[in-house]
């Protein structure tokens, strides 16, 4: 949609458009881009349907998303829709209520035009399934990054210009650096329905742009200031520790990531701010972080009713999901996550940041470029355990340690033609400093917002 949620609000509220106007156009757009597997069920009727509501609304012209078309990831409830999370295990039907980011979207006069595809139980940094493969609107052989990675792909095909996601190992944030967006991943307890995952699940904005971002989160939030720290670019000079360590122990950044954050720092420090070198010291023990992955994806099984592995055999799960929960079970049943792990690992942060004298941290948002888009659901878990950490390695910590983050697109691989990202975290409640810094870098160097095949 070549149209910013800004605007469509905009013009929607003072009656030059209408919602309904601005929604067909979007289904129009989910029928010309269906090669790309973003969507797993579109909503044309229902969504056509409260378009109208919108319109006839006696309060439009103060709503701050009046019309504007999103979709949803497949992980929350929206009523009147299966929530199927990626696989055939669980039940096929209508979700009784909306969860409460839909519902805030919806009362913002957001319209829900689609549910958007997921790994199964939103597990890896792939985006397919045994049925589907969802491909990246910028280079269709690539993934558009998981679990987030259908959200990711109908933003930058344009079908929609803001969608949910969900983030508890860079869900928002690798899609985001995928596919050329902004994704924010907030800190706890800012917007409803996170924790997930021991913790590290928190549900997010992805947008074309920050000030669309900044709407979005303001919206999910119930929190309109995180909109108006989007659309200024006056951010206060600020410390930012640019790190380009690999967050494992062994670990390789591609030269053209490298360069890029590189560069991002060099223009951040155009812009007035505080640059300093460093090494992140990341915890060499990774298997704390481990431990809540594998524990959290285990008691999201057990939530849809698959207690036993006989169970989760004949579900159909495929046999990652199955390996994954397995490990993930002995892990709870064991009482191995450690509560004191993300404790220590943010007081280390901390600590750095402070002997530097720095308020924020910029990394890579990858290590490489994305994954080709295969069916990675078939692989064995080893194999894609092992593809996940080589090119997605630096969300992840930042979940454990509960610390917010932001994905900037910042140039183009020359090679897989695919946008290249930074990512720029900070302490709980820096959300309205990413999002600024973030305003500022896009007002200094602008990215394309849709993928050229889509615009």
């Amino acid at each position: 949609m070549s149209t910013t949620a800004v605007t469509i609000a905009g013009e929607v509220a003072r009656g030059r458009t209408t919602a309904r106007a601005v929604t067909q156009d979007a289904l129009d757009r989910i029928e010309r881009s269906r090669e790309l597997g973003a969507f797993v069920r579109v909503r044309a009727a229902a969504a056509l349907g409260e378009a109208d509501v919108v319109d006839r609304r006696a309060d439009r012209a103060t709503l701050p998303l009046a019309g504007v078309p999103v979709a949803i990831k497949d992980c929350v409830p929206v009523a009147g829709e299966p929530m199927r999370i990626g696989t055939s295990a669980t039940p096929d039907t209508p979700q009784p209520a909306d969860h409460p980011v839909v519902a805030r979207l919806r009362a913002a006069g957001a319209v829900v035009v689609g549910i958007t595809a997921v790994p199964e139980m939103c597990v890896f940094g792939a985006t397919d399934t045994t049925e589907v493969i969802t491909r990246n609107p910028w280079n269709r052989a690539r993934t558009p990054g998981g679990s987030s990675g259908g959200s990711a792909a109908a933003v930058a095909a344009g079908v929609v210009p803001i969608a949910h996601g969900s983030d508890g190992m860079g869900s928002i944030r690798i899609p985001a650096a995928c596919t050329g967006l902004v994704g924010l991943k907030p800190g706890p307890g800012l917007i409803p329905g996170g924790g997930g995952w021991h913790g590290m699940i928190e549900n997010g904005p992805l947008a074309t742009t920050v000030a669309d971002a900044g709407l979005m989160f303001g919206v999910m939030a119930g929190d309109m200031s995180f909109a108006v720290a989007a659309a200024r670019t006056d951010l206060a000079a600020t410390s930012v520790a640019v790190a380009a360590n690999h967050s494992l122990t062994v670990g390789v950044v591609d030269p053209h990531w490298a360069s890029t954050l590189r560069a991002a720092a060099t223009l951040v420090a155009s812009l007035g701010h505080r640059i300093h070198d460093t090494r992140l010291p990341y915890p060499k023990n990774i298997l704390p972080m481990l431990s809540r992955w594998f524990g959290g994806v285990s008691a999201d099984l057990d939530d849809i009713g698959l207690h036993t592995a006989a169970q989760r055999r004949g579900a159909g799960l495929a046999w990652r999901t199955r390996v994954h929960g397995a490990i993930g079970r002995q892990v709870n049943q064991r009482g191995w996550i450690d509560p004191g792990h993300a404790r220590v690992a943010a007081e280390g942060y901390a600590r750095h940041l402070d002997e530097l004298g720095c308020e924020l941290i910029m990394t890579p948002a990858l290590a490489c470029s994305p994954l080709r888009a295969r069916r990675w659901v078939r692989a064995p878990w080893s194999a894609n355990m092992l593809a996940n950490s080589t090119y997605a390695p630096f969300a992840a910590p930042f979940n454990v340690v509960g610390w917010p983050g932001i994905a900037i697109p910042f140039g183009m691989h020359p090679r897989s033609r695919t946008p290249m990202s930074v990512q720029v975290v900070g302490r709980p409640g820096s959300e309205a400093t990413l999002l600024g810094l973030a305003a500022q870098i896009e007002a200094a160097q602008p990215w394309p917002r849709v993928a050229p095949t889509y615009a």
